[in-house]
């Protein structure tokens, strides 16, 4: 039993680091174009994001409940607390080589794969809901593609909007740089609404595999509290190599591009946030980035990096669940 209570602390201790490497990985998805267009200065967008996250990710409660119990069923797994170990560390070692080498990967990707992978290694592909795993995957897949179409729609409607009217671009630019605090806001909100709730679930996912708790559904306030904290102290750190790539590196950002970028893609998290399901907000806000931009001019997407994105995305699910199994395999000799 002391062995049992010892591994859930570390199963807390990993998740909340991996908030928290969850938050500066991120911090990029909420400020990246507010910073590359000098709508705010990096420090203060750095605030607004890091207390926006905290705020959204005490709000909802649904995503965390979807990690919890629908990719496996905690209850069912002998080593239930071993596999959330093993899960965690993987998706906390995928983070940091691709935070290292700027690369904006997804952190969902990396702790949902890893966990699938963990559960695996533990007890085999039968362990796995591969019904709720795909509702999962089909949300994780299909957020970015909607995002890049929305966003290439409503830029060029914006397009034809502003051509119809006499307003100087430099002003309507200087407005939308004003516009950029407030998307940026709202943007770091649905970020903490479905990025800071996959911890949350992975924990409680522990809590039922070590029986501290029967019902997957319910996600205690001190599970929400504590990683809604160390994503909102993760996301005041700051990515900076990855805020080079989102803002700079996919396409030039002007007020307006940066602006229905992030309209559009807090908008599309939000929206799967309501329907309890994970999404990556790298990805999605990448998407966006490149759709407002190829609106503009289909060359003027820097398609090299976001090929690289694209690669990145694919490779991610399956590498986690290798590094996760590889993990579960080490630990399980020695504990």
């Amino acid at each position: 039993m002391e062995t049992g209570l010892t591994l859930v602390v570390l199963v807390v201790l990993l998740a909340v680091s991996f908030d928290f490497i969850n938050g500066f990985h991120d911090t990029a998805n909420a400020i990246a174009t507010t910073v590359s267009t000098k709508a705010l200065p990096p420090r203060i967008a750095i605030i607004l994001a890091a207390s926006m996250n905290f705020i959204g990710a005490l709000t909802f409660t649904g995503v965390a409940k979807t990690i919890g119990g629908k990719i496996a069923d905690p209850a069912q797994l002998d080593f239930g607390v071993l596999v959330v170990i093993a899960a965690l560390l993987a998706a906390i070692t995928w983070n940091l080589v691709t935070w290292w080498y700027g690369i904006p990967s997804s952190s969902s990707h990396a702790l949902i794969g890893s966990l699938a992978g963990a559960v695996i290694a533990s007890a085999g592909w039968g362990q796995v809901n591969w019904s709720g795993f795909m509702d999962i995957f089909k949300a994780l897949i299909m957020s970015p593609i909607i995002a890049l179409v929305v966003g290439y729609v409503l830029m060029n409607l914006l397009y034809l909007l502003f051509s119809r009217v006499s307003t100087p671009p430099v002003k309507v630019n200087r407005g939308f740089r004003y516009f950029q605090i407030l998307t940026a806001a709202l943007q770091s909100f649905t970020h903490g609404t479905n990025d800071a709730q996959k911890a949350m679930g992975i924990i409680v996912f522990a809590l039922v595999a070590a029986n501290v708790q029967q019902d997957a559904s319910h996600i205690p306030f001190w599970v929400q509290f504590v990683c809604a904290l160390a994503m909102g102290l993760g996301t005041s750190v700051g990515g900076w190599k990855i805020i080079k790539t989102v803002g700079g590196k996919i396409t030039k950002i002007e007020p307006i591009n940066g602006a229905t970028a992030d309209l559009t893609s807090s908008t599309i998290i939000f929206s799967f946030t309501q329907l309890g399901l994970p999404v990556s907000s790298t990805h999605v806000i990448s998407s966006a980035i490149m759709g407002v931009g190829a609106a503009k001019r289909f060359k003027n997407v820097n398609w090299g990096v976001a090929k690289r994105i694209v690669i990145t995305w694919f490779i991610t699910l399956p590498i986690s669940a290798i590094i996760a199994a590889l993990f579960y395999l080490v630990l399980a000799l020695f504990l």
